[in-house]
């Protein structure tokens, strides 16, 4: 059950705000047909009849890719603030409240401004097609517009050139974390034509910092970059970042910055740390700043151990080992299975992944990375995702086919109770969506508001 403790910012309970906000989003799930609609127009109509709030925000650095987006944007936020400035940060999906998306000052907005903000958006659209990522965008831009900040931290939704978020003139800064394939229906089933897609955000005179990538990614991004007249780093060409004695170690052309372990998990996060490091040097900011923001970055969902609430008790009462993550491509499988190999050589203890995923996700793909390094998978299902859930049945069949062993389970604590069964001391991994990702957050408060398109 919800609280029902009232807020005293706006003397109505909490669950009342939470309703309005459910009404909302599932209001503006219906103004268009479709789920995804890659375009830009729509959004620009609506943000004319708004006044045109995209052209009054601080300065953004806008950050697109497939795998990484999040943790980078979450390490710029640290450094930023670091520095001293106020940030504002915008993100998708949510883990479990929707205002998770719209960080202004670095905290969630409050219930009555995102309700305020919605009813702003909705009443300027009247009733035009237009999808629930565009006007909810429309909605976060007023929001930062009226704002004041020194900053803003952009991230891409989907893709980049007819990206909600693209409709920005002028950023400050471009970066493209690694392109992999993920919503290939939406953008291509090639490398190099994802990789075009996602430079669409580049604009004529802007630095972009592009992140490892595979070559013909890099060489797509870096001729879409040239097409516009925008400035390029490339990683491994005018910058690296790597472990060294338990440190990160940043390099170009003039500078090295001895910098601490990224404050997030997994040896993937490097790459991350490394390209919002160039950032950093690109706008000349401190070094004593980049290297605390690096240390305190923390982005839930991202190779989180969970020690508390109702999954946290379940596995420290079995000595487990427990950590949720919501990647959910092959990329971001091949750096979990990293991530926790390296945990094996340092502690061997028996993995198991409790998992669930969206239909359009490539599971074989994803599960492939983990034969022969975890003991099972239990394939669960999950209420809050915008395509629904795939059949957990179905997701064992595909784990099958790819050689890992896998059983079903009815929800995230019977398949928790079965996994802490497998030996005294488990290593147990929540994976394969942020939307289950949500779910275990949530477990035992509100559910995760649902995201309707």
């Amino acid at each position: 059950m919800c609280p029902p403790t009232p807020r005293p910012a706006t003397g109505v309970p909490i669950s009342t705000r939470r309703q309005a906000i459910d009404d909302a989003l599932e209001r503006l799930g219906r103004l268009h047909p479709k789920k995804i609609d890659l375009s830009l127009g729509r959004l620009q109509r609506l943000l004319t009849a708004l006044d045109n709030p995209q052209d009054k925000l601080p300065p953004i650095i806008h950050v697109a890719g497939t795998n990484g987006k999040g943790s980078t944007c979450a390490f710029l936020a640290e450094m930023a603030r670091a520095k001293g400035e106020r940030v504002h940060i915008y993100t998708s999906p949510h883990l479990v409240n929707f205002n998770e998306r719209i960080l202004l000052d670095s905290k969630p907005v409050d219930d009555r401004a995102l309700i305020e903000a919605f009813a702003r958006a909705e009443a300027a659209n009247f009733g035009e097609p237009i999808t629930f990522f565009e006007i909810t965008t429309a909605a976060a831009f007023l929001l930062f517009s009226e704002h004041p900040a020194d900053r803003l931290i952009l991230e891409v939704g989907l893709g980049g050139r007819f990206d909600a978020t693209n409709v920005i003139t002028k950023p400050e800064l471009t970066v493209v974390t690694p392109v992999s394939l993920d919503h290939q229906d939406f953008l291509g089933d090639e490398l190099e034509t994802i990789a075009r897609e996602k430079a669409g955000i580049a604009k004529p005179g802007v630095p972009m910092i592009i992140g490892d990538q595979k070559p013909e990614a890099r060489d797509a991004l870096l001729e879409e970059a040239g097409k516009v007249g925008a400035p390029t780093l490339v990683w491994g060409q005018d910058y690296r970042g790597y472990p060294q004695h338990g440190r990160l170690v940043y390099e170009d052309e003039n500078r090295v910055w001895d910098l601490p372990a990224p404050g997030l998990l997994g040896p993937h996060q490097v790459l991350n740390a490394g390209a919002a490091a160039a950032c950093a040097a690109a706008l000349d900011w401190p070094e004593e700043a980049v290297a605390k923001g690096i240390e305190q970055a923390r982005w839930p969902g991202r190779l989180q151990a969970i020690t508390g609430g109702p999954l946290g008790e379940i596995a420290q009462k079995a000595k487990a080992e427990l950590w949720l993550d919501g990647g959910h491509n092959e990329a971001a499988a091949i750096a979990l299975a990293h991530a926790f190999a390296d945990m094996d050589e340092r502690e061997d203890r028996p993995l198991v992944i409790i998992a669930g995923f969206s239909p359009n996700k490539d599971v074989r793909a994803w599960a492939s990375q983990f034969a022969g390094l975890a003991r099972k998978l239990i394939a669960v299902e999950f209420n809050a995702g915008r395509g629904g859930s795939l059949h957990a049945n179905d997701v064992v069949h595909l784990c099958k086919e790819v050689g890992l062993h896998a059983e079903p389970a009815g929800g995230l604590i019977p398949a928790l109770k079965d996994a802490v069964r497998e030996s005294p001391t488990p290593r147990i991994l929540i994976g394969g969506s942020l939307y289950l990702a949500g779910e275990a957050l949530a477990l035992g408060g509100c559910p995760p508001h649902k995201t309707p398109g």
